[in-house]
């Protein structure tokens, strides 16, 4: 891969990873029809959703911090409980607890974690899957037809007004299952968990914050699962840097994307990315059959 090819993919990724058609359909099909390789297997596609996740700390840094205090908190409240628990026991006293989830910051920490849990095992299972499916052009096609059928269903959901507190563990973890399901090439991961999220009665504009960061550890998980395998498959020092210089094009062009997207889910204007979704599908299925 040259590094003219690994900055116009990154910037095609930065670009379709937060509006909803699918950066890893893109991806895949370019790379099918322009014959562009990747030496590391799966390690460029993580790094460019590292360069992605940049930009979503970027957008969300208030939240995120907030979040990172209340996870420093939760664990000494969780300190303390333990040590009242010794107390208790061996003092025979009835010393209170703490509560750990007794706000909304906290809520969305603990929410978060329960919805990575169906991603990481579906996004671990299905890995060898992924990479069958990015070396032809009919699975993204196929994938993003049925990316488009989600996104007119997004557009037909009513309003909901769930906010963390609201949230019940059911809600997370299906969500967390959508989320696992979009690893397929063709299949938007904001598109996919937004839509679950509207679904399960979020408020809009918190879905789209709900689906943004619920994607961080979920893409820490993967990079350091390719982090792991890269002993099988070593990179080269030049050709990690061609990836990284596309990981900086994808976190760049990912920052604008992200803003636009706010916009895009509170005015519920999903139908042209639908009608886009369905005709590169569909030209990717042909496609598939006349290049054989």
């Amino acid at each position: 891969m040259t590094i003219i090819q690994s900055v116009f993919l990154g910037i095609v990724q930065g670009l379709t990873e937060f509006l909803p058609v699918s950066s890893s359909g893109h991806l895949s099909i370019l790379r099918n029809l322009f014959g562009i390789e990747a030496d590391g297997g799966m390690l460029f596609d993580a790094l460019l959703h590292l360069g992605t996740m940049v930009a979503i700390i970027m957008v969300f840094r208030k939240d995120l911090l907030r979040m990172a205090g209340e996870i420093l908190c939760m664990g000494r409240d969780l300190v303390y409980n333990g040590r009242m628990f010794v107390h208790n026991i061996r003092e025979r006293d009835a010393r209170r607890y703490r509560k750990l989830v007794h706000n909304n910051y906290r809520r969305f920490v603990v929410m978060i974690l329960v919805s990575a849990i169906p991603t990481a095992v579906i996004g671990y299972a299905a890995a060898d899957l992924v990479q069958i499916a990015e070396v032809t052009l009919i699975a993204p096609g196929v994938c993003l037809i049925l990316n488009s059928g989600l996104l007119l269903v997004a557009d037909a959901v009513e309003a909901g007004k769930k906010v963390p507190k609201d949230i019940t563990f059911t809600n997370a973890f299906l969500i967390g299952i959508a989320q696992g399901i979009s690893v397929l090439p063709g299949l938007s991961r904001s598109g996919t968990t937004i839509t679950a999220c509207l679904m399960s009665g979020y408020d809009r504009r918190f879905a789209v914050k709900y689906s943004f960061i619920m994607s961080i550890p979920a893409v820490i998980g993967a990079s350091l699962y390719e982090v792991f395998r890269m002993g099988a498959d070593p990179v080269s020092f030049g050709q990690m840097a061609v990836y990284l210089t596309g990981a900086a094009a994808a976190g760049a062009a990912g920052y604008f994307s992200i803003r636009k997207m706010l916009g895009i889910v509170r005015k519920k204007k999903f139908k042209g990315f639908a009608l886009y979704c369905l005709i590169i599908g569909i030209a990717a299925i042909v496609g598939h059959f006349l290049t054989r």
